[in-house]
């Protein structure tokens, strides 16, 4: 390191003990982390709109991570996306510095990677806190490159996802220059020993899921020798703990934030067509601030005594309490259990395929298409309901959507269509009902469409929150309202029944037993009574 380039205080020192591992890449651990908003041209003709000036955000220094690492997905989301980025950490202090003399002020430039979680941009409002500040979502490194020995207009920074190259730019294409970037910054704040600025992504930015591995490499290729921070690499994980609607908002997307996640309405599987006029929100704003229909941030779950009382009742016995409410039209009709062993209760989670045409399922059928979207969002104790209109032509799901809806503790899976791997969705363990198996991929019938709103399932109207109860007679849907009015009417009327085929099988004849004429009303009573 060149002598004016050391960093000084506590974490200077060689990686060892004592030392932070996250901050191994690194001199020290940055007292700050600066992102810089929009600066490629590619990035800016992707989105669509060019800032005259550069803009910025910070990041706290414990979301920074070293390479290898692994960064968490909650549960609930569904937009987490990397950026492949050139990353300049500060050798010496720079205040109200030119442009012409701020590059010296730069010790060392490396790979970054500044993940963000699209879910909870609507209420950051810019700043990007919740969603880029997570532990872990700055990974940094793994080597650093002596500024002083490459041009800072000649880097190159390229991305790969599981061993494709997404990503490939050089700072030629920036808007605004990494000198002018360090000056103008220096002339607001004073730019310390340590402190990490992000200098913006190109296009090519993306989604990745739970799996995925992201690599991310800066290097100079006119420079002797091709100087290279190495591979930064980082995997996707999901995470285990989600959060608390008692302590802040929740995650919250509509389809603007998946397209600015995904890269384009195309890459998100939307419609271009559906594109609202007028600017989308981008890195500048948080954006989004609307969700689809009842994909509200917080969506209530079921109480844990009522769904253990839900459990203790028959299909059977619902409807008829249901019918005597004046509600005969609750029951999926044409489904039948891959357990009828199984009880399946939860609250309804919808999506909504139509009529397959071409044209639509080449707009919506790839990508993180509605369908992939739901599984991948849907939460304990919801089950994951599908209007496919009674076609059985082609499967609606398979095995591997099963097991992740499994995985994220779905309560079941109800679809009016077909099941593909039939046998395999079965082993999965996971309450299934459907109208049959088919080995027919989904585009064969079907286009998914959209999700969280009402739809049509076997006969009847689902929508978002609805209380759905299957066991080996089928499937009722249960108004969250009424569900334990109509649970513990059920209840009694099973003790009733049994009661009364107790006595059908001692030899009593069913005329004035069932029903109960006024005689036999009192015994029961009385028995009750007994019973205390």
């Amino acid at each position: 390191m060149p002598a004016d380039r050391t960093a000084d205080g506590p974490d200077a020192a060689a990686p060892g003990e004592g030392r932070d591992p996250r901050f191994a890449a690194l001199p020290c651990r940055p007292g700050k982390v600066i992102a810089v908003h929009l600066s490629y041209g590619s990035r800016a003709d992707q989105r669509g709109r060019r800032p005259e000036a550069p803009s910025y955000f910070l990041k706290p220094s414990s979301s920074v991570a070293a390479s290898p690492s692994t960064v968490e997905r909650p549960p609930g989301t569904e937009l987490l996306a990397f950026e492949g980025e050139v990353a300049l950490v500060i050798g010496r202090p720079a205040r109200h510095v030119t442009e012409q003399d701020a590059w010296s002020h730069v010790g060392w430039v490396t790979a970054a990677d500044d993940l963000g979680l699209y879910d909870l941009r609507a209420n950051d409002k810019g700043s990007n806190t919740r969603s880029k500040g997570r532990d872990g979502y700055t990974p940094v490194g793994p080597a650093l490159v002596d500024a002083s020995t490459v041009d800072p207009a000649a880097l190159r920074v390229r991305t790969w996802v599981n061993g494709d190259l997404v990503q490939e730019d050089t700072t030629a294409g920036l808007l605004f220059t990494l000198p002018q970037i360090v000056a103008d910054l220096a002339q607001h704040l004073t730019l310390e020993t340590g402190d990490v600025i992000l200098t913006g992504t190109p296009a090519g930015s993306s989604v990745v899921v739970p799996g995925d591995v992201v690599e991310v490499e800066v290097d100079a290729p006119t420079a002797e020798g091709t100087p290279s921070s190495g591979r930064l690499v980082t995997t996707v994980v999901e995470g285990e703990r989600g959060f608390d609607p008692g302590l802040g908002s929740l995650p919250s997307v509509d389809d603007t934030q998946r397209a600015e996640a995904w890269g384009s309405r195309e890459a998100a599987g939307l419609s271009t067509a559906d594109a609202a006029g007028g600017d989308t929100a981008g890195e500048e704003t948080a954006g989004g601030d609307t969700a689809a229909e009842g994909e509200t941030a917080a969506r209530p779950g079921l109480d844990p005594d009522l769904r253990e009382l839900l459990r203790q009742v028959p299909v059977a016995g619902l409807s008829q309490q249901l019918r005597q409410r004046g509600l005969d039209n609750v029951t999926i009709d044409g489904v039948r259990p891959l357990h009828p062993g199984a009880k399946l209760v939860g609250v309804a989670r919808t999506l909504r395929f139509v009529p397959n045409r071409e044209d639509l399922f080449r707009s919506h059928g790839g990508g993180y298409n509605a369908q992939k979207r739901v599984f991948d969002a849907v939460r304990e104790g919801e089950v994951v309901v599908i209007e496919a209109r009674g076609e059985a032509g082609s499967g609606t799901l398979g095995d591997i959507l099963a097991i992740r809806a499994h995985a994220n503790g779905a309560a079941g899976i109800v679809t009016d269509g077909g099941v593909r791997d039939h046998d395999a969705v079965a082993a999965v363990g996971i309450p299934v009902y459907s109208a049959g198996a088919h080995p027919a991929v989904l585009g064969r019938r079907h286009v998914p469409w959209d999700h969280d709103l009402t739809i049509a399932c076997g006969g009847t109207t689902v929508q978002p929150g609805d209380i759905l109860v299957g066991d080996a007679d089928g499937v009722v849907v249960i108004p969250p309202g009424l569900a334990r009015e109509v649970a513990d009417a059920a209840l009694a009327k099973e003790s009733e029944d049994a009661w009364i085929a107790e006595r059908v099988a001692e030899g009593h004849p069913v005329d004035g037993l069932f029903p109960m004429d006024a005689g036999w009303r009192a015994r029961y009573d009385a028995w009750r009574s007994e019973q205390g």
